[in-house]
């Protein structure tokens, strides 16, 4: 009888768990008005947009600034880039967009931050506070968030070395690992870059030096100095001087110099800035060291190798006298005048943020080229404050970032180049799978997440890229989506895994559990993959098909897998 009633006990308390847990995977289906119906549930459109957002009206609403007061504030700054977008908008005869909702503002900043769409347990979360609250509520919880350090970092990495490394010298997760960690602390971005150019020490225990070592194996065991000086360019400095490694600029690519006296670029120009590097040698345990510079190149059409000093290639007054080669060089680029600097870092956080760069290629900045107006302040500001959070927020909070991708008047070209509209880009291959995976959970994935959650989600995503192809350092690339891509999301078993009717961990199983009838199964499916609520008639057309279906599992797993391969979810918009 004891064992009878204790047999009983153990599983009541199961039974109890069991509950528990259903009722708090299932708490994100409802916003806590159920017995309303989709039309009052969903914001209201005056709440979503301004009524009136004509060129003069839309900046009007600006809920993610927050700083205000003197000219070198937040909202100051936004005004500033704002007036020259529209200014750009005007002068091209063009009408712009109206401002987009929160609902797809917070979306475009997920993506671009951790590298998916907004989990339903997030939008339940936004949904309960003021609408002019819920879009800088989302961004400041996401620049805390450890997901966006670790996304920005993996981004980071991609630029800073864009190679492999060779085995054991190079330890591209610790190297990732500190950038996730100065991203999180928000470091200023200048002593970010001296630390990399400057490293010392073994790759091991000094993360930044893995900058060095993904070179030494070309240099036997050495870091490269040719490469190191190209990688310093594209990354820092916006400018692609690599051809001048074998020949002077015959064609009129490359203008260094003075900006009052610019001129073409040189062989000379390429390896005196290499030769900084050159002082950077391999010391047994003691890893990089910095010893004195030993240069020697044999110049295009000579007969012999000379020394090469080291020198840079334009604006030689902020180029310090004193100091060991690595550090005059690292002051030489991170400059508080050195505008081109700050060029590079504001174009590379745009792209980052819009999916696109603004010029043709992110690290082709020449120097004599003007700048969009629309970037001009944000350069301003970033030369002033070395702020990445600050610039992401400023970006964030501009008419280019906030415009809608869709207008009552027909989008051209012309109207994202002068951000009359927002610009639409294909996801890359890793916020298509960070965005499934996050959809086919009702709560958020990070890293209090259960540990089995965690690892489907790694599994499924390595599985993913490798099958779908990593554009890598290329990953700006306009190019479509390729045929064995779209076959590969038609077909995929992460997307079918991700679309399982499972009852405890995926979305289509605990939505077949929780949601009242078919029109609300319909909704919550909308808001996990494409974070918007349905139309009326998207919600009563698929309401119908999940009820024609053989069983609302089936019917439910057939519109996960028909929403993920849509258009709309894997483009940013």
């Amino acid at each position: 009888m004891k064992r009878a009633i204790i047999s009983i006990t153990k599983w009541a308390w199961f039974g109890l768990l069991l509950l528990l847990a259903f009722g708090y995977m299932a708490s994100g289906l409802s916003n806590g008005r159920t017995t309303e119906s989709a039309s009052s549930i969903r914001p209201k459109e005056s709440e979503l947009r301004s009524p009136d957002m004509s060129l003069e009206a839309a900046g009007n609403s600006k809920p993610i600034a927050t700083e205000s007061g003197d000219a070198d504030s937040v909202d100051a700054v936004v005004d500033r880039i704002d007036q020259a977008r529209r200014q750009a908008i005007t002068a091209a005869g063009l009408r712009s967009a109206e401002m987009a909702d929160w609902m797809t503002v917070c979306r475009r900043l997920s993506l671009a931050l951790v590298g998916s769409g907004l989990s339903l347990e997030e939008i339940r979360a936004l949904e309960s506070l003021p609408v002019d609250q819920r879009e800088r509520a989302h961004l400041d919880r996401l620049l805390g968030d450890v997901r966006f350090h670790d996304y920005w970092a993996e981004r980071w990495t991609r630029f800073l070395v864009s190679d492999e490394g060779p085995f054991l010298v190079y330890r591209q997760r610790r190297f990732r690992h500190w950038l996730s960690e100065t991203i999180a602390e928000n470091r200023p971005y200048d002593q970010v870059v001296r630390d990399l150019i400057t490293a010392e020490g073994l790759w091991t225990d000094r993360p930044q030096v893995n900058f060095l070592t993904v070179t030494f194996d070309s240099n036997d065991g050495s870091p490269d100095p040719v490469r190191l000086a190209a990688r310093t360019c594209r990354a820092f400095l916006g400018l692609r001087i690599d051809c001048l490694q074998c020949h002077d600029d015959f064609l009129g690519n490359v203008s260094l110099g003075d900006e009052d006296a610019l001129r073409g670029g040189s062989q000379t120009d390429f390896h005196q800035l290499a030769a900084f590097y050159s002082s950077a040698k391999t010391n047994g345990l003691q890893g990089v060291r910095t010893e004195s510079v030993d240069y020697r190149f044999q110049y295009l059409d000579a007969d012999e190798e000379v020394d090469v000093t080291a020198d840079v290639p334009y604006r030689q007054d902020l180029l310090p006298e004193d100091g060991d080669p690595r550090e005059r060089l690292a002051r030489w680029v991170t400059a508080a005048d050195h505008r081109q600097f700050a060029r590079a870092a504001v174009h590379r956080f745009w792209t980052l943020m819009f999916g696109r760069a603004v010029t043709d290629a992110v690290d082709n900045l020449p120097l004599d080229e003007s700048d969009d107006p629309v970037l001009v302040a944000l350069i301003d500001d970033f030369q002033r404050h070395r702020d990445v959070h600050r610039t992401i927020r400023l970006i964030a909070s501009t008419e280019a970032f906030r415009v809608d991708s869709v207008a009552d008047f027909e989008i051209t070209a012309r109207h994202e180049v002068v951000h009359a509209a927002f610009p639409l880009t294909r996801l890359r291959a890793e916020q298509v799978a960070g965005s499934i995976t996050q959809a086919s959970k009702v709560k958020m994935i990070d890293r209090d997440s259960s540990l089995l959650v965690q690892l489907i989600r790694f599994g499924a995503i390595n599985d993913f890229l490798k099958r779908y192809g990593d554009l890598g350092e290329n990953e700006f690339s306009k190019d479509g989506i390729t045929i064995p891509q779209r076959l590969m999301l038609l077909n995929g078993s992460m997307l079918h895994e991700a679309a399982k009717s499972e009852p405890i961990l995926n979305t289509t199983g605990q939505i077949k559990s929780f949601a009242q009838d078919d029109p609300q199964a319909v909704e919550v499916a909308f808001l996990c993959l494409l974070n918007r609520y349905p139309t009326k008639e998207e919600q009563a057309y698929f309401a119908e098909k999940v009820g024609e279906a053989d069983g609302r599992g089936n019917g439910l797993e057939d519109l996960f897998w028909m929403l993920a391969n849509s258009t709309e979810f894997t483009w940013n918009h």
